[in-house]
């Protein structure tokens, strides 16, 4: 089913355009598309899921290109930044995320432009867009469908997501191991030049804030620790919040959060190999991370205790924009506060997770971090 010039020749009738200038997204699409078809055991609802998100971002890509060519000048936005947040999942990420969206001085990638960026959102209708609805009414269904992912995962149509959108328009992005069992597709993005995929990560973002700033941008995903010096070469002047906690009550959390996305596309047993697969990615991320913030400016990194920020949010916060040289205002530090206070660790339900159910113990997923932890040893106390 999955055969991408058929996604390709349909994205194109879509949008009424073939332009998606350049063909450097192929080669990940033709990998992503052969490890669905031969790895990943798809159901049918699996088959379908896939194929609306890949023509989705085949879509919005061609769209993106059409954008341009009216509108070159948009091209010669300056993207400020970004501050990306990085750490392994389950860290914190998210919750930093939001905070740092109720900072009207900083620009979040917000769910629904994320979903649908073109037109390019305007600042006096930004609050009112149709696709805020659109994007309202996604989660709802997906809520109803999986009413799991509530205790899991927290996001709202108008609070910032991730940027794997962006980085699936060039179809390079390791989140796809995140929704489907796709082993070769998962070696070879892992390995593959990224640049391709910051360049056009760049080249979204200008056009997001071209008519809608501020222009200071924050980021996260946690995919971003395997290539962090492609990072940089997109962004010169990114800076990197790293969120903190110990890997073995981490990597429990990951691999039952990933069984259970992967379950609304496959019927596949995941307990035999998904411990070994995600502890090998995100100690090679963090591998890399470590790599290259050893070899960079050490002042690119603010460092966030798990522990801390859930603790104090805003004294940990305060601290950070002292590091980054921001100011945190009274208003932000009120919306802030009353953030905290509405959602407070838990309160969209507890997850439980069993490292061990997994194959892994804490012992072995130390001993892959350890030169992670001896560089933040407190992180072990934790449990």
């Amino acid at each position: 089913m999955f055969d991408s010039a058929r996604l390709i020749h349909s994205a194109i009738e879509e949008a009424g355009s073939d332009d998606f200038g350049g063909s450097s997204y192929q080669e990940g699409l033709e990998r992503l598309c052969d490890a669905l078809a031969n790895e990943a055991e798809l159901t049918p609802m699996g088959e379908a899921i896939f194929e609306l998100r890949l023509r989705r971002l085949l879509v919005n890509r061609l769209r993106i290109e059409c954008t341009y060519r009216d509108h070159p000048e948009i091209g010669d936005e300056q993207v400020g930044g970004p501050l990306v947040i990085l750490g392994l999942p389950r860290t914190g990420t998210t919750a930093l995320s939001q905070l740092l969206a109720l900072d009207t001085q900083i620009r979040s990638l917000r769910l629904w432009e994320s979903s649908a960026p073109v037109p390019p959102p305007e600042a006096d209708t930004q609050d009112s867009d149709p696709r805020i609805t659109e994007a309202r009414q996604g989660l709802e269904a997906m809520d109803a469908a999986f009413p799991r992912m509530k205790s899991l995962y927290f996001q709202t149509a108008t609070g910032p997501t991730e940027c794997q959108d962006l980085l699936g328009m060039e179809l390079r992005t390791a989140h796809f191991d995140g929704m489907a069992h796709v082993p070769s597709y998962t070696a070879w993005v892992t390995g593959c030049d990224m640049a391709p995929a910051y360049d056009y990560h760049r080249r979204v973002l200008q056009l997001l804030q071209w008519h809608c700033p501020p222009k200071l941008w924050q980021l996260k995903t946690p995919v971003n620790l395997l290539a962090l010096a492609e990072v940089v070469r997109a962004y010169p002047g990114a800076r990197f919040l790293w969120t903190h906690r110990d890997p073995s009550e981490v990597l429990g959390s990951v691999c039952s959060l990933i069984s259970y996305t992967r379950s609304w596309v496959s019927d596949r047993d995941e307990v035999p190999t998904i411990g070994q697969e995600q502890l090998d990615i995100w100690a090679e991320a963090v591998a890399r991370g470590m790599a290259f913030r050893q070899a960079a400016d050490e002042d690119r990194f603010v460092d966030i205790a798990f522990e801390e920020l859930n603790h104090d949010p805003i004294g940990t916060l305060s601290q950070a924009y002292d590091r980054l040289g921001l100011s945190l205002g009274s208003e932000a530090e009120r919306s802030m506060q009353a953030w905290s206070r509405r959602y407070p660790r838990g309160s969209h339900g507890e997850h439980d997770y069993d490292l061990a159910g997994f194959g892994l113990t804490t012992r072995a997923v130390r001993d892959r971090f350890a030169l992670y932890l001896e560089r933040f040893p407190a992180l072990q106390g934790e449990s």
